[in-house]
């Protein structure tokens, strides 16, 4: 290529002594000439060391001694540097050539010395250093079609560049710089921004002026070059006037550029900042920037109304720009003040000056003073208004999150002033904070603020503020805890002051407690306990303050009398009781109270002894006594012969006096536990006998099948029971105990911790044996077990007289004792017959997470008796189900102790619950139980923990959303923040994986069971030997596996893991792959060991292995496999956005690794569908598989690099080959061995689904498009094109209801055939404006949709008909979309002027097979004779009447 350009004067040396490239033809007559100049520079190169011709060897070993050879000798002789230079044109001809010349090596040393090129020693000889350069500039654009990725070595573009930088001097700059600029104009954009960059390398501080020029020109013709040009520009040596004139450049650019590239442009001119411009910078960045405040208060209630709030990375990056310059240059800080306190107009103040002054707030704690002085000024002269706070805060969540503190901190300022506007400006930044931020965490900062900060303020208002207690009843728990510790706060505040409000506070909060604790209404009672054990914490941490009490009592006397009234009006009702020990147990353990209330503690825990435990004699009962003629004995006595005490549950659960005992007993003993770790140093040695003591329990001959049938339904209901309340027992031990061992007090000795471990181990043994037998008994004997643990947000209105446990009564009796209980609090409640029907079909599966929150009272009431009578009803048919198996055999029905307890789950929120620490037993030796070397005999135990890890990952994932993820309240286990839970958690994520591993083993072996290891553990736990209780091995392993899985991928996508760089770090280094090395090679990128890319790839190889072991296993488990390894890309997709805003080099390569991952999910999601899957595999057959087959098939098709192609395939061409009536064989020809008739309905769904997905993206691609100044012809087709795609899927999707008889997919092609047909007219506005240019490929759209539409109304006519009430609850929304589209079409056509006719008229009526019916009129439906959605018929032929043979003209 050659370049156009005119020679410069200012060259300093005759242009003549330059050889061109090209030569006239009187110069070179013949080819031979160039070989011969070629030959003529080989051979003077040659003579100064140089081998050119010698391709292996080194090119010039002596640099010096060539670069004076080749002065001296074109000194000497002009013609043989014209020759030289002539043949180095040809020679670099090349591309060989011409990248050996520029390529830099190491001259075969075998220490690896890099030598500069053999250009850049030409570059370095005076006399050809020009000539050299333009050659070399001008051979640049042959090689700028270049893929991106080559590297440098290989790059010829670019190791041109590299030659001219860092020259020891350049012999005409100006002549070099006009030409490298030529060049640069019209390199690509990439090679452009390079060039641009490396400009202070190449030239130096020579001509700056021509440099400047030209990049300014580069900019007003391509702003997207701005970065590169700012950093050349800052790394040029501009004299004062340059200087000027850059930042001139830089202003200008402030409204031209990409938000994007804002930061770089303001760190640049702030940077460059001097005395003589820095207020004019101040005053255009002020004047231009579009910084935050684009939304208005409406748009951010209805963006809050949505529940959707989108953060802009790029404003977060602006104010780092500016926080960053302002922390750099403190004369920065002055001018801005100086410049704001100038401004007096209010119209003249913006957004971004409240921002400037919160960031010189933030850095600058010398001027802090300042700041708030000039906020107050504003404020008082009316400068800064309210709605540019509202700016600055309203819909900008996340971007003031990091600034919360400022905005706390101006607001307490304010509030202290005398100036009313400046007080009610206070209150409004506290307003909106408070409007902005719906988390928990941050309102309760908000409050806790407030009440801590100025309480004595509040103390005159307090009139105001009383009225909140007169709707306390309408807070949560969590909010009660505020709210007291508000009127907590005032009363200790009230304390010091002498003015009438002195009694007023405190006497209204007793007053108001006082009556909550003694209500009968549990609700109320439960507020007044928290009322009353917040005063009680407020009191011990109110040292210099005492109490505004009117009988001038001490701060401990008073907080022993609100104790003790609260104990006694507990003492009758022993749900209250349990709150107000689990209370008092937090409140313990977070607050150090007064010696006195520690010591009444300790008299009332002292009582344990008496009340539950009796004395063994050598480790036997003194007595052995039948209760109501159940015999009793000693189950798991861990201390043998030693142990001197038991626990008595059979002899307190048979008497109906002290039953109720046994109820608060884990509470009660939760308070012991924890008294004696705070009174003893972390320690419970005092108390250690409990850990190992036995249990007093029913016999285990009773649990035979001849013995259970002896039993009355009495006996039954008191084993029950019993089993319950050793269950909780052992439960709250583990909670005790597991806190000597997991690092939490460093108290005990290593023996001693050792002694704890093996015993904990084998209760855990016994929780799984007692849970498996609660679990049988409760199936053959229906109870309505006691609540022993009262949730935090437990909101269901029941009053304290009813018995405390319902025992085995009829259904009706129950369910008419709740109902007139709930009707005292709501009369107008009703229960539908709907919900409890629909609960009453769910009484199989497993109770979610919503089920248990709405038994803790956390939805509404309604929905609570809702629930209640379903599961009452569920109760009942377990009963009727479990005496149908008695009657029918006598043989024991075994207890599998891997079964799903849902007898038991269904009633889980009962439980106590287990706390956090508890799943440190993960993590202990397996030597500690038992010699068994069976693992499999062990899985249970850890099977147990893993349910209940499950549960905890499900509050968090779920409402983990609602709630702030700060500061959580756990309704299941504890008031705990997510980031608590995880740092408790992380150790043991090495355990999970180990688990998971065992398990797989296990299964690879077969059906085997591991009975014998089981009964030898058992025993060596001290459980009872049951004949007929088994373990199930291959059921164990495969919930092991499906848990583990499933909780890896909840934590994976938590977000507060992804956040925590850290916790996932280990989270994925736990669960990596032994070939991740050469996994992380594949994807043609280094990544650093222990990197998060790297530690994803390992993770996602490993469950991809998983995957494949689990084919040759179950379906289930590879299911699950695949859903595992989905959720972990979709982590990863995650933790990129978050990259996006932090680092460019993570963003990189995540974005190198997640096109792979994408790959990797679709393939195997692809594997599973077309697996040659058995019945030894498939479990029960495709029954039951629809749902997971409908998440695999999705999956596969949204993770599809062409998801539309895919669509196309499935629904035009395989599933045509499908028939929904017959089971097909192995050899079907489509290959999807998941596609059958038991698995029609679910691909039929979501085909339709995913084909509706692709036709809304189009239309908001399409609505997107209109905002833009012109369309591409090429956009049109494709979006036609896609349109057309999709059309013909649903034409194949509805027609195929022709020839399939099932109701449910005719219901499915009417109503997605509706929603296709809504979505559809959304992009008629598009066709419209492009339908002069396209109209036939619009008009075949019509009438291709138009085969869909006859159909869907066969469909509607005959469901009509026949009263098919799946289909006929569609149709009217249906119908309504058809009339639309019909009308649609007729103003497009109409409007369009087309040459087609259009006819509308009444649609023959046909049934599917396209027989004619000969009426329309059904007996059942006399108003519909005439069709309600006649179609519309277009051709192309204006003389044809109808456009198809069944229509009849109209």
């Amino acid at each position: 290529m050659v370049f156009l350009h005119q020679q410069n004067p200012s060259r300093k040396r005759p242009s003549a002594s330059f050889v061109p490239l090209l030569l006239p033809s009187k110069t070179l007559k013949s080819s031979d000439d160039g070989v011969d100049a070629v030959e003529k520079m080989v051979s003077i190169l040659a003579e100064g060391g140089c081998a050119l011709v010698n391709p292996s060897g080194p090119l010039c070993p002596d640099h010096h001694k060539l670069r004076c050879h080749l002065s001296s000798h074109f000194a000497s002789s002009s013609d043989d540097r014209s020759h030289f230079l002539l043949g180095f044109s040809f020679y670099i001809q090349s591309p060989q050539n011409l990248l050996r010349v520029i390529a830099s090596s190491n001259g075969g040393s075998p220490v690896s010395i890099r030598n500069d090129s053999l250009v850049r020693h030409l570059l370095l000889v005076p006399s050809i250093q020009l000539d050299v350069q333009n050659m070399l500039l001008e051979k640049l654009p042959e090689y700028f079609d270049v893929p991106a990725s080559l590297p440098l070595e290989e790059d010829v573009a670019r190791l041109i560049i590299n030659q001219f930088r860092w020259l020891d001097f350049i012999e005409d700059p100006n002549a070099f710089t006009d030409k490298l600029m030529q060049v640069l104009s019209i390199c690509p954009l990439d090679l452009k921004k390079e060039i641009i960059g490396s400009l202070p390398e190449i030239i130096g501080d020579q001509n700056n002026k021509t440099v400047v020029d030209s990049l300014e020109q580069m900019l007003q013709e391509d702003s997207s070059v701005i970065v590169p040009v700012l950093d050349s520009f800052s790394n040029l040596n501009l004299d004062v006037q340059l200087q000027e004139q850059v930042i001139t450049i830089g202003l200008s650019c402030i409204r031209a550029i990409d938000a994007e590239h804002m930061p770089y442009l303001l760190r640049f001119l702030l940077l460059s900042a001097a005395q003589t411009n820095i207020r004019r910078i101040i005053s255009q960045i002020r004047e231009q920037l579009k910084f935050v405040g684009i939304s208005n208060s409406r748009g951010t209630e209805c963006s809050k109304l949505k529940g959707k709030l989108v953060v802009d990375n790029k404003e977060a990056s602006i104010l780092d720009a500016l926080r960053s310059s302002l922390w750099f240059k403190n004369i920065l800080c002055q001018e801005i003040l100086k410049e704001l306190n100038c401004l007096e107009n209010p119209r003249d103040h913006k957004v971004i000056d409240i921002w400037l002054l919160m960031l010189i707030h933030t850095n600058c704690n010398s001027m802090r003073k300042s700041i708030e002085k000039i906020f107050k000024k504003k404020i008082i002269e009316g400068c800064i208004q309210e709605v540019l706070l509202d700016q600055c805060i309203c819909g900008k969540r996340e971007l003031v999150q990091e600034y919360f503190p400022f905005f706390l901190s101006l607001s307490e300022y304010l509030l202290a002033c005398k100036e009313q506007k400046a007080r009610e400006f206070g209150i409004h930044i506290y307003s909106r904070l408070f409007e902005e931020f719906v988390d928990t965490y941050s309102r309760q900062e908000l409050m806790v603020f407030l009440a801590s900060k100025h309480a004595e303020e509040l103390i005159p208002l307090s009139s105001h503020i009383n009225g909140l207690l007169e709707y306390l009843e309408g807070f949560t728990m969590e909010n009660l805890h505020m709210v007291y510790e508000v009127f907590c706060n005032m009363a200790l505040s009230a304390s010091s002051s002498t003015g009438s409000f002195r009694l007023s506070i405190a006497n209204e909060l007793l007053m108001i407690v006082r009556k909550q604790v003694n209500h009968p209404d549990l609700k109320y009672k439960k507020m007044g306990l928290i009322g009353v054990l917040k005063i009680v914490s407020c009191l011990a941490d109110g040292v210099n303050k005492s109490w505004s009490s009117p009988f001038q009592k001490s701060n401990s006397e008073e907080a022993l009398e609100l104790l003790k009234i609260s104990l006694e009006s507990c003492k009758q009702f022993v749900l209250p009781l349990i709150f107000f020990y689990d209370e008092l147990t937090t409140l313990l353990e977070c607050r150090v109270l007064q010696p006195a209330i520690m010591e009444w503690i300790g008299k009332h825990v002292g009582d344990f002894e008496s009340v539950f435990l009796s004395d063994l004699e050598a480790g036997q009962l003194l007595n052995k006594n039948t209760y109501v003629g159940l015999e009793g004995e000693l189950w798991m006595n861990l201390d043998g012969e030693i142990s001197p005490i038991c626990l008595n549950i059979l002899p307190l659960a048979s008497s109906s006096s002290q039953s109720d005992s046994l109820q608060f007993l884990p509470a009660y003993f939760s308070l012991l536990s924890t008294f004696e770790r705070v009174t003893n140093q972390g320690s419970l040695g005092g108390i250690d006998a409990l850990l190992g003591c036995a249990l007093h329990l029913p016999s285990p001959k009773y649990f035979t099948a001849t013995g259970w049938k002896s039993l009355s339904g009495k006996q039954k209901q008191i084993i029950c029971l019993s089993l319950y309340y050793a269950v909780n027992w052992i439960r709250e031990l583990l909670n005790a105990f597991c806190t000597q061992v997991a690092g939490k007090f460093n108290c005990t000795s290593q023996a001693t911790k050792e002694d704890i471990i093996s015993k904990l181990l084998k209760r855990l043994t016994n929780l799984v044996f007692l849970e498996s037998l609660l679990n049988h008994s409760i199936r053959m004997y229906p109870v309505s077990l006691p609540q022993l643990h009262l949730h935090i947000e437990h909101s269901v209105s029941l009053l304290l007289s009813q018995p405390n446990h319902i025992g085995h009564l009829e259904e009706s009796e129950i369910r008419m004792k709740y109902v007139n209980t709930s009707s005292n609090k709501r009369k107008h409640g009703k229960i539908s017959k709907a919900s409890v029907q629909a609960d009453a079909e769910g009484k199989n599966r497993q109770p979610t997470l919503f089920d248990v929150l709405r038994k803790a009272g956390k939805l509404v009431n309604q929905e609570v008796q809702n629930e209640v009578i379903s599961r009452l009803s569920s109760i009942e048919k377990i009963s009727e189900s479990g005496d149908e198996r008695s009657s029918i055999s006598n043989e024991p029905e075994p207890i599998e102790i891997s079964a799903v307890s849902q007898a038991l789950e269904a009633q889980r929120f009962r439980f106590r619950p287990l706390l956090v620490h508890c799943f440190y037993i993960l993590t202990f030796s397996k030597n500690h139980n038992s010699s068994s070397s069976d693992p499999a005999a062990e899985l249970p135990m850890y099977l147990y923990l893993l349910h209940d890890l499950h549960y905890k990952l499900d509050y968090f994932t779920y409402l983990g959303k609602q709630l702030s993820s700060r500061s959580i309240n756990s309704v299941g286990f504890t008031r705990m923040t997510v980031d608590e839970f995880l740092s408790n958690i992380r150790s043991l994520f090495p355990s999970l994986k180990s688990l998971l591993n065992s398990a797989l083993g296990i299964l690879k072996e077969g059906d085997e069971t591991c009975q014998e290891h089981w009964k030898f553990q058992s025993a060596a736990a001290g459980n009872p030997d049951i004949s007929n209780h088994v373990i199930s091995k291959p059921s164990v392993s495969t919930m092991v596996f499906k848990e583990v899985l499933n909780g890896f991928s909840k934590m994976l996508n938590l977000h507060d893991v992804q956040r925590n760089e850290s916790v996932l770090s280990d989270l994925l280094e736990a669960f990596q792959s032994i070939k991740t090395p050469d996994d992380v090679a594949s994807y043609g990128q280094s990544f650093s060991c222990g990197a998060i890319e790297s530690l994803y790839i390992g993770a996602c190889s490993f469950v991809e292995s998983v995957l494949d072991t689990a084919c040759s296993l179950s379906f289930t488990l590879a299911s699950e496999s695949l859903f595992t390894l989905e959720s972990a890309v979709t982590s990863v997709q995650k933790v990129f956005k978050k990259s996006e805003a932090n680092s460019k080099s993570m963003q990189s390569k995540f974005s190198q690794i997640l096109p792979a991952l994408r790959q990797r999910v679709e393939t195997s999601a692809h594997k599973l569908l077309k697996h040659n899957w058995n019945d030894e595999n498939l479990e029960n057959g495709w029954k039951n598989k629809g749902e997971i087959v409908q998440k695999i098939l999705r999956i596969y098709l949204e993770y599809s690099e062409s998801t539309s192609e895919l669509v196309v395939e499935l629904a035009c061409s395989i599933f045509p080959q499908v028939s929904s009536q017959q089971n097909l064989g192995e050899d079907d020809l489509h290959g999807f061995t998941t596609l059958c008739s038991a698995t029609f309905l679910p691909w039929y769904r979501v085909l339709f689904e995913v084909n509706l997905t692709i036709l809304n993206k189009l239309v908001k691609e399409v609505h997107s498009e209109k905002s833009l100044p012109g369309v591409q012809p090429e956009n049109v087709e494709t979006h036609l094109i896609g349109m057309q795609k999709t059309v013909n899927v649903t034409v194949a999707l509805v027609n195929m209801s022709r020839t399939c008889n099932r109701v449910t997919v005719h219901a499915l092609a009417v109503k997605y055939g509706g929603k296709f047909i809504d979505s559809f007219l959304k992009a008629f506005d598009f066709l419209e404006v492009h339908f002069q240019a396209h109209d036939e490929a619009i008009i075949l759209l019509v009438k291709e949709l138009q085969k869909a539409t006859r159909t869907i109304q066969t469909l509607c006519s005959e469901a009509k008909g026949s009263k098919q009430m799946a289909i006929t609850s569609k149709i009217p929304a249906t119908k309504r979309s058809l009339e639309r589209f019909l009308f649609r079409v007729k103003a497009l056509l109409h409007a369009t002027s087309s040459h087609c006719t259009f006819w509308m008229g009444n649609l023959k009526h046909k049934d599917l097979a396209g027989q004619v019916v000969s009426s329309q009129v059904y007996i059942d439906d006399q108003n519909d004779i005439v069709d309600e959605d006649p179609e519309a018929a277009i051709n192309e032929d204006e003389t044809a009447a109808v456009a198809s043979s069944d229509r009849e003209t109209g």
